[in-house]
């Protein structure tokens, strides 16, 4: 699975690195960065729930 932020439509409201801190991150300003674009099976949940969780609905999820 492979997740990624549009930086764009991110404005820092950080659901998605608290959900999941081990595939995101906040920058400086607090927007998501993604630090495992490649996610591992045993984060795949928790990465699922984080782009749920998105208000602007930043993260996009694939195969």
């Amino acid at each position: 699975m492979r997740v990624s932020v549009d930086p764009d439509e991110c404005v820092g409201h950080g659901r998605c690195y608290v959900v999941a801190p081990d595939v995101f991150q906040p920058d400086v300003l607090g927007h998501c960065v993604v630090i495992r674009p490649e996610v591992p099976e045993e984060f795949e949940t928790a990465a699922r729930q984080a782009a749920a969780a998105c208000p602007e609905e930043a993260i996009s999820i694939s195969s």
